[in-house]
Parts: C-alpha cells; sequence; structure tokens
C-alpha cells in the first residue's frame, strides 16, 4: 500500500528526448571537429553518469558535498523561514536530492505538506529517487520534469501556481563561464515571480592541492566519471573510443580561478563515430576539453548578481569557508529597466 501511495503523489513532466539526442549527436560532432576539441559537461549526466557522480560526492577529497550539506543541515530553519507559507521546492539538476531533504525535512516540520520539483536530464534517475523520497515523507508531492533547466521551470508553470524557492546546488554554477553564468541567471530571472527566491551554491577559491585532490581523487572515481561520456558516444552514438588510450586530466587554472578537465590521448590515432560514422584524427598528447568548473571570490558572486539582474538577500557558509550557499531574488527595477 504504501508504494501505490507513493506512486500517486508522483508526477513524471516529459519532453523530446529523440530532440535531445539530436542535439547530442550534433554537439559532439561540432566537439571533436573543433581545435582545441571539447566536449559539453552537460552530457556527463545520463543514468550512468548520475551514479558515478553520487560516488564522486561521498568521497573524501570532494569537499563540496559535506561542506554544502552541513550549510543545509545548520541553516535549513533559517533558510527556509525567508519563503512565505506553502512555497514549493524546485530542484535544478537534482541527481539523488540527498542534500535536498534537510530542506524537505525542514518544510515538513513546519507546513505539514510539502511540493518539491526536481529538474534532470535524467528520467530513469528522476524515477528512482522520486520513489525513495515518497516512500520516507508520507506528506510529500513530487512533480519531476526531465527537461533542461529553463525549459523545466516553464514546464512547471502550469503546474506550480504557488511561491518557489529555486535550488541550484553543488556548485554547477562553476561549470559556465562568468558571463554565461550572468546571461542564464538573467533568463532564469525573467521566469520567477517577485516572491520567488533562488538558492545557489558557489565553490570558494582555495588551496590548489585541495582542489586539485577533489578532481584527481584516489579512488579513480571522477576518472571513470570522465571516461563515461566516451562510453555514452559508444553506446549511444554508436562511436570506437578505445577508453584504453586515453587518460583523465583535471588540472587548476590559477590566473582563471577555474578547474579544467580533460580525456588526453596516448597516441595519434583516429576514432570513429556513428553510422556510416565521422572520422576524428588525435595527435598524441592531444586533449578533449570536457569541463570547466569555475571557484569564486566573495566580490565575484556579488558581480555577478549584479549582472544577472538578481538581489543577494543572505549568505550562509561553512566553518573552513570552502563554499557558499547565497540566497537570491529576483530584482524587478532592473528587468523593467532593460525592458
Amino acid at each position: 500500500m504504501q508504494h501505490s501511495s507513493a506512486r500517486n503523489r508522483s508526477t513524471m513532466i516529459t519532453t523530446d528526448i529523440e530532440s535531445f539526442t539530436r542535439s547530442f549527436a550534433e554537439d559532439v560532432h561540432r566537439g571533436l571537429s573543433a581545435a582545441p576539441k571539447h566536449l559539453s559537461c552537460i552530457y556527463f549526466y545520463d543514468y550512468q553518469g548520475s551514479l558515478l557522480f553520487e560516488r564522486i560526492c561521498r568521497l573524501p577529497e570532494y569537499y563540496l558535498t559535506e561542506a554544502e550539506a552541513t550549510i543545509l543541515r545548520t541553516f535549513s530553519e533559517e533558510i527556509t523561514s525567508y519563503l512565505p507559507p506553502e512555497a514549493a521546492l524546485v530542484e535544478l539538476g537534482s541527481g539523488s536530492c540527498v542534500k535536498t531533504e534537510y530542506l524537505i525535512e525542514e518544510l515538513l516540520d513546519q507546513y505539514g505538506k510539502v511540493t518539491y520539483s526536481p529538474i534532470d536530464i535524467s528520467r530513469r534517475m528522476l524515477k528512482e529517487s522520486a520513489m525513495s523520497l515518497l516512500e520516507r515523507y508520507a506528506d510529500l508531492e513530487i512533480i519531476s520534469v526531465a527537461a533542461e533547466y529553463d525549459e523545466g521551470i516553464r514546464r512547471l508553470e502550469a503546474h506550480l501556481d504557488r511561491p518557489k524557492l529555486i535550488l541550484w546546488l553543488g556548485s554547477s554554477i562553476g561549470n559556465f563561464e562568468f558571463a554565461e553564468a550572468a546571461y542564464f541567471l538573467k533568463n532564469i530571472a525573467r521566469l520567477l515571480a517577485p516572491e520567488d527566491l533562488l538558492l545557489i551554491g558557489f565553490d570558494l577559491v582555495k588551496d590548489r592541492g585541495v582542489l586539485e585532490s577533489a578532481y584527481n581523487d584516489s579512488s579513480g572515481a571522477t576518472a571513470r566519471f570522465n571516461f563515461n561520456l566516451l562510453s555514452r558516444i559508444n553506446r549511444e552514438l554508436s562511436g570506437e573510443f578505445d577508453l584504453d588510450l586515453f587518460t583523465h586530466k583535471a588540472v587548476y587554472n590559477e590566473k582563471r580561478s577555474r578547474i579544467e578537465m580533460h580525456l588526453v590521448s596516448r597516441c595519434e590515432q583516429d576514432v570513429y563515430v556513428g553510422d556510416p560514422g565521422s572520422s576524428y584524427h588525435f595527435d598524441e598528447n592531444e586533449t578533449i576539453h570536457t569541463e570547466n568548473s569555475h571557484k569564486f571570490t566573495m566580490e565575484a558572486i556579488e558581480t555577478l548578481s549584479r549582472r544577472a539582474g538578481m538581489r543577494m538577500v543572505k549568505q550562509w557558509l561553512d566553518d573552513k569557508k570552502y563554499f557558499c550557499l547565497t540566497l537570491f531574488r529576483p530584482d524587478r527595477h532592473h528587468h523593467e529597466t532593460e525592458t
């Protein structure tokens, strides 16, 4: 009965997956034809990639998860105090939703019932995490959206006629270039009502050794996560990548305040992707740039909020000042001035 009841409290909104697959093929061709070669980190997160990332989040070297979880555990009551009654939680790139449970539990304590809307491109991960949450929390309703972020928020408009707290945790914002992050947040702000709030996690600038250890863990989990991008091309696009002919590389670019992740060709080789297929040539030590993870100063966060048309409401840090959660509200005056 409990499992059936959980299903009755779950709704899944889906998008055009075939269109997303076409975009994947087009982006792979574009990235592997470029100089230097690159692939978008958004394609890390198929189901297998999402599972691998959950393992990374449990590693001792990967300080981000524990630092952010500590902030949420310590300040969940204060964070939710900024919300109007019966506000819904919306999460971008939700994964397994582990850290979000601190806020879900706090809101359940306050209001008795909570609506939670995770947005993620892995439909299978959404289903599994939703059922896990619903079986533990009898007064939780979940409206999942299998989509990219901005489309997911638009899809929710017809389903959530109440104030929202949008969560973007894990410092995923660091995957964007600064101008791209400002543009993305500006577009998100335009979708928000005046009473909506946005809580974003920012990984802060710190010692190079701490940063590089987090992305070159001793268990090799981050390397497997990086390699999964090539495995996904093999699975979904009939690729012929030999993973043994590549190595994982992650280094901190101090000048640009970011970790840069690469897959490095061990030898000169040609790789075919597709049927009948396109051929991509690699020189020895040539890399595919797969991800940037920018690190922020407090000043950079403030500058970003101004450029995005957001107003900072409150910030919370862990004891080591490794990580910062910032609560934003859309600046209506900023967007009215632009239009």
